[in-house]
């Protein structure tokens, strides 16, 4: 019989994403102009699976406040809190006395569609199981050992190459999982398999992407506005052209003689030009204004940011109520960062946190990343890590 319940795991902040999570959790974070979780919403509602627990914990009001009930989602959803930060197993306790005797369990901080999980057997699976996928950069994962179609271990951020099959997430469980409790989900498969009880493995081609670092942002934006459906809504004046596939949201306009080249998403009530132009990959939310002479490349701009006339943004990231004056430039290149004593070296932009207000004529070096309430005089040059509620002169 197909699973008809989930438990959706949404509980923790994504500190590696920071400053993007320092006033909303992992979850919440913006794709393609919608929030992660949705993604997941929408995956599970298109296979049926309407019955929905969600476990919340870090920043949880911004989840509540979004989704509500799920009714607009055309789902039902409830909600457990997790009161300490303690791992996803732990996160499980809460929802131990909520459950049909069948369930689902999903990682709420992953873009998935609706083919992840249709495209295996997952869903008519009995006992339990994994949903795996193969995956080209394992490090950052569990990657998963399979025989014969059971799961015979699973390895954290394995240091040598072991199996290109990395842990998705998705588990089908029956209520016997409880008797393998531990901290962390993983764990609790380990423990079954040395247990004896069998864990079987599915696997998926669907689609399966994970926001680590901020830039990823950029990376999974890239890849879902490729799939995005043409849709213009707003006002279009003269002398603009309009190629390849755009999304212009209701009360949106843009000005004479503008140039969007999609994907692009354009939010509602937004106002771009005149004589802006707007590159591939990028994704603008509600209420954005964008300046005269402008041009955006690749870069995701959350909503009520502004961006003033004559700038350039490449491979950036701007979050909620973020303001640039004239004359910014967001240059982008290689770059080594450090995020959590780890050093990264990408080819990025500049990422700023929420509610910033930056000068005129500033210039920003690839891998700049501002906090969030920062703000910058005009007439300067940034370059590295600028600390929640700075002040630059």
């Amino acid at each position: 019989m197909q699973l008809k319940h989930a438990v959706v795991l949404a509980a923790g902040e994504g500190e590696r994403l920071r400053p993007f999570t320092a006033s909303k959790p992992k979850v919440m974070i913006r794709i393609g102009d919608k929030p992660i979780l949705q993604y997941v919403v929408e995956a599970l509602e298109r296979n049926g699976i309407r019955d929905l627990l969600f476990v919340v914990g870090y920043k949880k009001e911004k989840i509540m406040d979004y989704f509500g009930n799920g009714n607009d989602l055309g789902v039902e959803i409830d909600y457990v809190v997790q009161e300490h930060l303690l791992g996803t197993g732990d996160a499980l306790k809460y929802a131990k006395n909520r459950m049909a005797d069948r369930f689902l369990v999903l990682a709420g901080d992953n873009v998935i569609d609706a083919a992840t999980i249709s495209d295996s057997e997952l869903l008519n699976a009995e006992g339990n199981a994994v949903l795996i996928k193969a995956y080209e950069d394992v490090s950052r994962y569990g990657v998963v050992t399979v025989d014969d179609g059971l799961v015979r271990d699973i390895i954290e951020k394995p240091e040598e190459e072991i199996s290109n099959l990395v842990n998705t997430g998705i588990y089908a469980f029956g209520k016997d999982m409880f008797e393998f409790m531990d901290e962390e989900l993983t764990s609790i498969l380990l423990n079954m398999i040395h247990a004896g009880t069998p864990v079987k493995a599915y696997a998926t081609r669907g689609v399966w992407l994970d926001a680590v670092y901020p830039w990823d942002i950029i990376r999974l934006n890239d890849i879902v506005l490729k799939g995005v459906p043409a849709k213009l809504e707003g006002k279009i004046e003269r002398g603009v052209t309009i190629a390849g596939k755009v999304i212009l949201g209701r009360k949106s306009v843009i000005r004479a003689n503008s140039y969007i080249m999609g994907p692009v998403i354009i939010g509602e009530n937004c106002e771009i030009g005149p004589n802006a132009c707007i590159f591939p990959s990028t994704s603008i939310g509600n209420d954005v204004r964008i300046g005269a002479f402008t041009e955006i490349r690749n870069s995701v701009l959350m909503d009520m940011v502004k961006i003033g006339s004559f700038s350039s943004v490449n491979n950036s990231i701007f979050d909620t109520g973020s303001s640039v004056e004239g004359g910014f430039v967001a240059r982008s290149d290689a770059a080594d960062i450090e995020i959590g004593g780890e050093h990264h070296s990408v080819n990025v932009g500049t990422m700023i946190g929420e509610y910033c207000k930056l000068g005129s004529s500033i210039i920003a070096n690839p891998g700049t990343i501002l906090g969030n309430h920062v703000e910058i005089k005009s007439m300067n040059e940034l370059r590295g890590k600028i600390p929640d509620g700075s002040l630059v002169v």
